[in-house]
């Protein structure tokens, strides 16, 4: 019978590799897969997509993989945050290159994306620097830009219940990006606060399993002390 519970972090996230894409759930501090971070910064990996909200606040595991020189591009709507210096100071540089994009659009480029859509039309960006390179069309004597959908190669996000089917319940304002995300990785592998014994009811059910292909749950204390930790 299907199970996508694993036991072993590197089962789950060994596939991961150099040039890799990666949709990274959670907004500020909700929602995050913070243990999976950890894991991939300690992994050998370089040249990563990261597509998120945004670029790192404080030490987070966002900003420590950039701090790390692990990320080359980052496609997110708030590249500058507060407590975070990392990514302004490497990208004055031009080691890390960035496409900022409006939060409404960047959820729905990556709804699109999963849903198979190709791109859509929006009037969000007309008229600044988000147009730049855009194809336009005017609608109803209105001009839009069209955005293309958005897919990574995993996508790494955070749920507060799961059942072994991989069907994702979340917990209040950690929902945002993360059920929007799953059907948008290639891979989609999940940080489980819970797993419950038997289905879970089909009511509450936000991400259904179809879309989730790894689950793992940490016990407190399962990262290594002498790994790189994220705050």
């Amino acid at each position: 019978m299907i199970n996508k519970r694993f036991t072993e972090i590197g089962e789950v996230m060994g596939d991961i590799q150099d040039g890799s894409s990666l949709l990274i759930g959670g907004q500020t501090d909700a929602g995050i897969p913070k243990k999976l971070l950890h894991y991939l910064l300690n992994m050998n990996v370089n040249n990563l997509t990261l597509i998120t909200n945004h670029s790192g606040i404080g030490n987070d595991g966002i900003a420590q993989l950039i701090a790390n020189k692990q990320v080359s591009k980052i496609i997110c709507s708030f590249p500058r945050t507060n407590n975070s210096e990392i990514f302004k100071e490497l990208y004055k540089v031009g080691k890390i290159e960035l496409e900022v994009v409006p939060q409404g659009t960047l959820t729905e480029r990556i709804r699109a994306g999963g849903a198979g859509i190709g791109g859509f039309y929006t009037k969000t960006g007309v008229g600044t620097l988000v147009e730049k390179g855009k194809e336009k069309k005017v609608i109803n004597g209105e001009e839009y830009l069209l955005e293309l959908g958005i897919t990574a190669d995993f996508a790494l996000i955070k749920s507060y219940k799961a059942d072994r089917w991989g069907n994702l319940i979340y917990r209040k304002a950690a929902r945002n990006y993360n059920p929007t995300m799953a059907p948008a990785g290639k891979v989609t592998i999940v940080e489980v606060d819970e797993f419950i014994d038997g289905p879970l009811d089909p009511e509450h059910i936000i991400t259904p399993g179809i879309y989730v292909d790894r689950m793992i749950h940490f016990e407190k204390g399962d990262m290594n002390n002498d790994s790189k930790e994220i705050i």
